[in-house]
């Protein structure tokens, strides 16, 4: 038996899943928004890695569907490939932890983020080894953001006694262990060799805290698994912006206008621009000045679903068989750039509404075509 199911759920190690990340193998759609979280949200993030808890699945989409394609790009940090990389799949929900930990764990650069007071701070990660080994310790207060150089300093600019971790041999001092390293197996072992040399007296206990160490939080790093919900490439449009609607309720709402921008994007054509210098265009006409951009598509929707009617019609359907007229969302996405009839139609619904007219017993034609846009009933007056 076929079949109905449009997702997989499966889970995939922490690290290969990263990997895929810097391979450029999994991207995020281009109507995804910037990534924003800030140092307290990616410290509580890997404080819970560390212990495997639970960080919620990651949702993703296939790609190689030709009627669902978005303009793909990298997560932040990675610079865009040349020549671009068709990714193999697409980041719908999770964007901010997938981001937070490749930065923090892979990047091997300092991390841009933000503090409490929303300034922009870059940051490396450590684990504060005394502390990730005190049982009554709180684990987010063993994952430490440390400045870019390395060293906390006082108002003055003052390194603080016994916080500049700037050398390898200063680090290990501190047994303070940079979190890049659980996924670096050569500088793991040289950082290891290091840390056990340090203090040449008391070589035994450190080696047992080190295995301690390894078994209790670097292994739980490695052996992480993220749970995956993988969309399958079959899912339509409408589909992937529902789903991508619900995930996100607590985030970005996206709305018809971005979808379609990003499908569109993917043939360059980059319809955000497009719709703002028709804009401008639009307000200086008293009728359409306050037009958004979703009844913009409305009104392009009912036309060129009229055009699919009348050559239906044309051509001998019968007037209950042919496609309706509708400005509803998954007519919209219908909407495809080979065909082009974004210029054509919105010249036909533009010059069809004049600038000083009535309609329908003395109503002013722009706020009767505005309330009936609304309603998902752009008035089509070349009808």
């Amino acid at each position: 038996m076929r079949s109905i199911t449009m997702f997989d759920s499966t889970k995939e190690n922490l690290l290969d899943l990263l990997r895929s990340l810097r391979e450029c193998k999994t991207q995020l759609p281009d109507f995804q928004r910037g990534w924003v979280w800030d140092d307290l949200h990616i410290r509580s993030l890997l404080a819970s890695v560390s212990m495997s808890y639970p960080v919620g699945a990651v949702m993703m989409l296939q790609t190689g569907n030709p009627d669902v394609r978005f303009k793909p790009r990298p997560v932040e940090g990675i610079a865009s490939p040349s020549p671009p990389v068709e990714p193999e799949r697409l980041i719908l929900d999770g964007q901010q932890r997938l981001t937070s930990l490749f930065q923090s764990l892979l990047l091997d650069k300092a991390v841009l983020t933000k503090d409490i007071r929303d300034k922009p701070i870059k940051r490396w990660y450590y684990l504060d080894i005394a502390k990730v080994l005190d049982a009554d310790a709180d684990r987010e207060d063993a994952i430490v953001g440390v400045p870019e150089d390395r060293v906390f300093r006082n108002f003055r600019g003052e390194p603080l006694p016994g916080k500049d971790y700037s050398t390898i041999e200063k680090e290990c001092a501190a047994e303070m262990l940079p979190l890049p390293l659980v996924f670096d197996v050569a500088g793991l072992t040289n950082w290891q060799m290091k840390y056990l040399q340090s203090d040449p007296a008391h070589i035994q206990e450190r080696l047992a805290r080190w295995n301690n160490l390894t078994q209790e939080v670097i292994q739980r790093f490695q052996q992480y698994m993220v749970p995956l919900i993988i969309l399958r490439k079959e899912t339509p449009k409408e589909a992937v912006c529902q789903v991508f609607e619900k995930v996100n309720t607590g985030g970005v709402s996206l709305n018809v206008f971005e979808l379609l921008t990003a499908t569109f994007a993917a043939d360059e054509y980059h319809l955000r621009d497009d719709w703002a210098a028709r804009e401008k265009r639009l307000r200086q006409r008293k009728i359409l000045g306050t037009l958004e951009s979703t009844e913009f598509l409305q009104g392009i929707s009912l036309l060129a679903s009229r055009d699919r009617r009348l050559k239906a019609l044309e051509q001998g359907v019968l007037p209950d068989n042919a496609p309706g007229i509708s400005c509803k969302r998954k007519e919209i996405l219908r909407l495809t750039l080979p065909s082009r009839p974004v210029n054509r139609i919105l010249q036909l619904m533009v010059s069809s509404i004049p600038d000083n007219s009535t309609h329908l017993g003395g109503q002013k034609h722009g706020k009767s075509w505005q309330a009936r846009s609304r309603q998902g009933t752009i008035l089509a007056t070349d009808a």
